[in-house]
């Protein structure tokens, strides 16, 4: 194992493995709970807030764990359990039992996209759908609209915000 100067060296805050002190196990990174049906949303949400601590390689693969032994595998270790325990937080209580277990984020990230994650057709479907039946009823016109916006907003992976009024 190396000494404090080379760990310091290889944790700087450009690393993926680099860990801020404030970074705990407990953290909610967004308010946003996976419940099943908001797939989406807390997809984004989740990508949004790993992105800037420079940990979205975990979850989506890119991050691999370095061979055993090493000062990097290691410090993988540490981090793919903070982000294992980031994502547990971010779920509804009837969800943790689904992932307790995982080994890795990517395990975990994987196989919340598996179960919740809607083909892009019926999400298309359902949003229309969702649109169609929309009315505003007594609401004012800012909250008709704001509501019809985010339904807009859902149709593309990454909408432009002028693309989705051309619905």
């Amino acid at each position: 194992m190396g000494s404090k100067g080379e760990e310091a060296k290889l944790i700087g805050f450009n690393s993926p493995f680099y860990l801020h002190a404030s970074d705990n196990p407990g953290m909610l990174l967004t308010s946003c709970l996976l419940d099943g049906t908001n797939y989406a949303t807390w997809c984004r949400a989740m990508k949004n807030a790993l992105r800037p601590k420079n940990k979205l390689g975990f979850v989506n693969g890119s991050i691999t764990k370095p061979k055993d032994g090493t000062l990097e595998a290691n410090s993988w270790e540490t981090c793919n359990s903070m982000i294992i325990s980031w994502i547990f937080n971010s779920l509804d209580k009837g969800l943790h039992s689904r992932i307790a277990y995982a080994e890795t984020a990517r395990e975990v990230w994987v196989d919340l996209e598996e179960r919740f994650s809607q083909g892009m057709a019926p999400r298309i479907y359902q949003i229309k759908r969702d649109i169609s039946m929309l009315v505003q009823d007594g609401q004012t016109v800012l909250a008709y609209y704001t509501k019809l916006k985010a339904l807009a907003m859902g149709r593309a992976k990454r909408p432009r915000l002028a693309a989705s009024m051309q619905l």
